[in-house]
């Protein structure tokens, strides 16, 4: 008699190694939830910056060295590095254009890490477009030009000038336009990496752009994983 092909079906789950599985992602799940809580309830002790303290240096930068944006950008690195020595500070001024929200514009990216970013971000010629809804606080010290800012029900834009602060709090989000040359000191504190899914879509759904986006994944992977290894979240 023919011998019987072996069954190419794979092994049903028996209805244990289904419990077995789901008791395994709740458990998973119980115990990413309570890391997340706990590291949530202490934030605060994972920042090397303050907004009062980046808001008081832009201001004297302003004041020592006026419309001269690079002079000011300058003199904040400088104080920065001096003030936080050990590599938290990144002291190559790469800039790599950035496209999110619809906006584009070019930022140079002094600190990134888990719970903090750090960044010059502007443009020479003006830009329009979505703030994104972030799970972090951003802070948006204007060193040159204005801002221009809206949120759905006004029928007035909020207007931030140069040495002014636009906070946008976590989680809520708005219109913004450089209407002309523009250039501030980005800070954002909270939870960093769910952030930069807003920074690479338009690359995949407008730009096309994927050397920048590889020099963008390229410099903040490199500063994110070297503070990491010096203990930095």
């Amino acid at each position: 008699m023919p011998s019987k092909k072996p069954s190419s079906k794979p092994p049903r789950a028996t209805p244990s190694n289904k419990i077995r599985t789901f008791t395994l992602l709740v458990a998973i799940l119980a115990i990413l939830s309570g890391v997340y809580i706990f590291l949530e309830s202490r934030l605060e002790s994972f920042y090397i910056f303050t907004p009062t303290h980046l808001h008081s240096l832009s201001l004297r930068a302003i004041s020592a060295h006026g419309n001269d944006t690079k002079a000011v950008v300058s003199y904040i690195v400088s104080e920065l590095s001096e003030k936080l020595p050990g590599g938290y500070v990144n002291l190559d001024e790469e800039w790599i254009f950035n496209n999110a929200g619809g906006a584009m514009g070019a930022m140079y990216i002094i600190h990134a890490s888990i719970t903090e970013y750090l960044i010059i971000f502007g443009t020479a010629i003006g830009t329009e477009g979505h703030t994104g809804r972030h799970t972090a606080d951003d802070y948006f010290h204007i060193l040159s030009g204005t801002q221009l800012a809206y949120t759905p029900g006004s029928y007035a834009p909020e207007i931030y000038p140069q040495g002014s602060v636009h906070h946008l709090r976590r989680g809520t989000v708005k219109q913004y336009k450089m209407e002309a040359a523009c250039f501030a000191l980005e800070y954002a504190r909270g939870w960093i990496p769910p952030m930069l899914g807003f920074g690479y879509a338009d690359t995949f759904t407008s730009t096309l752009d994927f050397w920048t986006l590889w020099r963008t994944t390229w410099v903040t992977g490199r500063e994110m994983v070297g503070n990491l290894l010096r203990g930095k979240l």
